[in-house]
């Protein structure tokens, strides 16, 4: 849960373990655990959540590791169970909660200050709680795609529905007139084939993505305004990533992509197109979207791993590294660190103002020089790096068994990676 881009769900929601608050707490928690919350705070810190917690007479630290544990069914009876509350004393915490009115000057001045900001002339808005949602709200609702681009379609952070997320950002950008060169709902010919497999207008579905700032909230409305299986979601998502031009559209995909980038012969998707047209024209490396070059790539100092590290490095500075993990956080990564003699905290720093592969290499030559003898080593040693004992081994069966079981002539680290990559983006 990543709190930087997205609230918390509502106080209000009684998602986990029916109980007002224990929703809102499973997400910051989940954010305490990844160090995503942003501008949030979690647990004993919290007003809510120490009220929670005492009510619950659970520890922060013990409801985090529960947090990351269990989804939110599991994490709900582990609640209840643990607490041992009935359903009288919840239905009497949650009233309380619910319409509890601000009682000092600092909350008074807090709710005035957020009806000014996000919803003046709004009388209906008087409890401690919904001043928590209004700010929610308000900080997160508006998206700007001038700015950067909307979610890949790929992306199935609400519902688990591919395009759903993209549209959502679209929504929000149209209502706040920050659209850009995008277009929404009935404009867009992927939204009109999103809408029509939901059973949902475009109008509706607006009014709600811009309500429901939240992924999870806004999900659980799509799932159910739209009734669908997940047999039904599944196969849908695989027509959409797969989607590419007919006989009469061909031509104008052709011409889309020279005028993009010429030398991409490889896409063949309308999705895969997007992804592309959305980071070219931004500026950024998106591994939401496609993955870091290869490790073998060498266009790089020579070296191999290192164009790998840069995209990682410029994805991780963009907040678009995905699953993908940099630096002190990867093993490979840290090899190519000490290889180099450089830390990851230098390197990360110095991507911020050498903005190319050259300006990069140019860098490392002047102050971190290696023979071509040791780039040549150095090399070999990383292409056949091969699991060196029975845990490794087990490790890599099972990564195989997950994603390619039949793939048995895999046998080195980089030939994993560039597999993993190839089954993660494939069309």
């Amino acid at each position: 849960m990543d709190l930087t881009h997205q609230p918390p769900r509502r106080p209000s929601n009684l998602g986990v373990a029916g109980i007002v608050g224990a929703a809102r707490m499973t997400d910051k928690a989940r954010a305490h655990n990844e160090e995503t919350l942003g501008e949030y705070i979690y647990g004993e810190s919290s007003g809510l959540d120490q009220r929670v917690l005492v009510f619950l007479g659970i520890s922060d630290d013990a409801f985090a590791e529960a947090a990351a544990e269990h989804d939110d069914t599991a994490l709900g009876h582990w609640v209840l169970e643990t607490s041992g509350k009935t359903a009288a004393e919840i239905a009497e915490f949650n009233d309380a909660a619910l319409t509890q009115l601000p009682d000092t000057d600092a909350h008074k001045q807090r709710l005035k200050d957020r009806l000014a900001r996000f919803a003046p002339g709004r009388t209906d808005i008087t409890t401690v709680l919904q001043s928590m949602e209004l700010d929610d709200w308000g900080s997160f609702w508006q998206v700007d795609l001038t700015a950067g681009p909307p979610r890949s379609a790929r992306a199935k952070d609400i519902a688990g529905i591919c395009g759903v997320a993209r549209m959502a950002d679209k929504a929000r950008a149209e209502r706040a007139e920050k659209i850009g060169e995008y277009l929404y709902g009935d404009d867009s010919g992927q939204d009109i084939r999103i809408l029509t497999f939901l059973g949902i207008s475009a109008t509706d579905f607006q009014e709600a993505a811009v309500n429901n700032p939240n992924n999870l909230e806004i999900g659980a409305w799509v799932l159910e305004n739209c009734g669908k299986s997940q047999d039904e979601i599944d196969a849908f998502n695989e027509t959409l990533v797969n989607y590419g031009p007919n006989e009469a559209s061909q031509e104008r995909f052709n011409a889309r992509i020279q005028e993009i980038d010429p030398s991409r012969t490889d896409i063949n998707t309308w999705v895969a197109l997007q992804d592309l047209d959305d980071q070219l024209s931004f500026g950024i490396i998106d591994l939401n979207r496609r993955a870091p070059r290869s490790p073998y790539n060498t266009e790089v100092y020579g070296m191999v791993q290192l164009a790998r590290l840069i995209d990682k490095g410029r994805a991780s500075h963009n907040n678009t590294l995905g699953e993908y993990v940099y630096g002190e956080n990867s093993g490979f990564d840290r090899r190519a660190f000490d290889f180099l003699g450089v830390s990851a905290a230098e390197f990360t720093e110095a991507l911020k103002t050498l903005l190319t592969d050259a300006d990069i290499e140019a860098w490392l030559k002047a102050d971190y020089p290696k023979s071509e003898a040791d780039i040549e080593a150095y090399n070999e040693w990383m292409r056949e790096m091969a699991p060196t004992d029975e845990h490794l081994r087990e490790r890599m069966t099972r990564m195989l068994n997950k994603i390619a079981p039949e793939r048995t002539d895999i046998n080195t680290w980089f030939a994993l990676i560039v597999l993993d990559d190839e089954k993660t983006f494939a069309s």
